[in-house]
């Protein structure tokens, strides 16, 4: 791998130095080939007891500098000054043929000095549940951080009960959060918060270095990134679930997975963490949420002298650009193919069909699609009469509305059900259920006959209504 390692060349007080443990029997589970040749991994050099071996954290690669990054963070709304990574290792920095530079990250490779009492272990639950949502993430063309590889490790981790224990390795645009701001500023130090965000500048937004106000800048173009992730997750039915400022990239990558899940009946406040008991992070409540993260930002950076003005005026373009940017991603789902601004009607009459009626989030597109040429209105009752006269409106044929709205609208998702079902049967050995998924979920929007069953909102009984981080 061609390590290029910057952040650890930043000041000691960034980061501490740790040794990813080593595990007695590290057995490969999942391996991204696909993203392994983009960082220049060359697959072939390596067989798979090798691979486990490496991303077990069990063998040092060469040019690594494992480091686990210090950041503080506003969890659920209150401040913790000192968080850190309590069980993650960032073996490094790789900079592909394209000149684009990523981190490698192992999760649950051993205790390190932010792990505050824990373990620094990971059980098979989080790390093959990151692995799915991720890659769906991406494949569905959100902003996220990507799955290389998942690897068991042969030894057993305690939580509520005994678990098979394994390692994450999470590849990211960088780390940074708006809690590695908080964690500088909150200590007072302005030095290491300027480094910080000429670091944060430098790396992912080099255009606003020479503006008059550069941290103006980067505060602008977070929130614009932030605007456009949200506006991505809620076009898809994603709650986060713990949307604290340590898992608030500035990258506007999706990052951390724990207790994340995708609506299946429709609820504007629909919650699923165990630990979100107020519904802080409820599904229509991640806007609003962004923007607060995003203030805790612009508040470090009023430290390093930023106008209070330029950094409030920064701010407030968030929800003009959040609204722009979740109505050029919805309207197509309903067909339209040039937005206008009164589409966000149309949008909003929609939702409340779905959350009155219940109805399942994702298959509603795909069925409404299927009625672009049907002659009743019946199905979805008034709100079928009010878009039949909008898609009409615009000189399409049926087939193409539906051909829009069925290259938007995904008919595969990550399945809270599948997915606790891939995790259950993994933990007794068999890793069907998460390799079909996979399959399925790295073609979202077309019809696969052989993975139909993927496709199906849960029974009764298969309804998951609590995840949890597994931490």
């Amino acid at each position: 791998m061609n390590f290029d390692n910057s952040y650890s060349g930043l000041p000691p007080a960034f980061y501490a130095s740790v040794i990813p443990d080593e595990v007695p029997a590290p057995t490969l589970l999942a391996w991204n080939a696909g993203l392994a040749h983009e960082l220049g991994i060359a697959s072939s050099d390596y067989d798979e007891a090798q691979l486990a071996g490496i991303f077990s954290g069990s063998v040092a690669l060469q040019g690594s500098q494992p480091i686990s990054m210090a950041y503080a963070g506003h969890q659920f709304g209150h401040f913790v000054p000192q968080l850190g990574d309590g069980r993650a290792a960032l073996l490094g920095e790789v900079v592909t043929k394209a000149g684009n530079r990523f981190d490698v990250q192992l999760k649950g490779s051993g205790r390190t000095p932010f792990s505050r009492g824990g373990d620094g272990k990971s059980w098979l639950g989080p790390v093959l549940r990151e692995y799915i949502l991720s890659e769906a993430m991406h494949r569905l063309g959100v902003p996220t951080t990507r799955a290389l590889a998942a690897v068991a490790t042969g030894e057993t981790v305690f939580r509520e009960s005994p678990l098979p224990g394994a390692v994450f390795t999470r590849v990211a645009a960088s780390h940074l959060r708006v809690g590695t701001f908080e964690y500088f500023a909150a200590r007072g130090d302005l030095e290491s918060l300027k480094a910080l965000a000429d670091y944060a500048i430098g790396r992912h937004y080099p255009e606003v270095a020479d503006e008059t106000s550069p941290y103006v800048g980067l505060l602008r173009r977070v929130v614009e990134g932030q605007a456009e992730l949200v506006a991505h997750w809620m076009s898809i039915g994603f709650i986060h679930g713990v949307m604290n400022t340590d898992n608030t990239a500035i990258s506007g990558e999706t990052i951390d997975y724990g207790p994340a899940a995708y609506l299946d009946e429709f609820r504007f406040d629909k919650v699923f963490s165990s630990i979100d008991s107020y519904g802080r992070y409820a599904f229509a409540n991640q806007p609003t949420m962004a923007q607060w993260n995003l203030a805790r930002l612009s508040e470090t950076l009023l430290a390093l002298g930023a106008g209070k003005d330029e950094l409030e005026a920064a701010l407030s373009l968030f929800p003009d650009q959040y609204e722009s940017r979740y109505l050029k991603l919805m309207a197509p789902k309903l067909g339209v193919h040039h937005v206008q601004h009164s589409d966000a009607g149309l949008v909003a009459d929609w939702l409340k069909y779905l959350n009155d009626n219940a109805l399942d989030y994702t298959l509603s597109f795909r069925e409404l699609a299927s009625r672009a040429g049907a002659d009743d209105e019946e199905r979805f009752g008034p709100f079928e009469t009010r878009w039949r006269q909008r898609i009409s409106s615009q000189g399409r044929t049926a087939a193409e509305v539906s051909a829009l709205m069925n290259s938007v609208n995904p008919l595969f998702i990550p399945r809270n059900h599948f997915v606790e079902q891939a995790i259950s049967d993994a933990v007794e050995g068999d890793l069907t259920v998460f390799n079909e998924l996979n399959a399925a979920l790295s073609q979202p929007y077309s019809e696969q006959p052989g993975f139909s069953e993927f496709a199906k909102a849960p029974r009764g009984h298969e309804r998951v209504t609590q995840t949890f981080c597994g931490t």
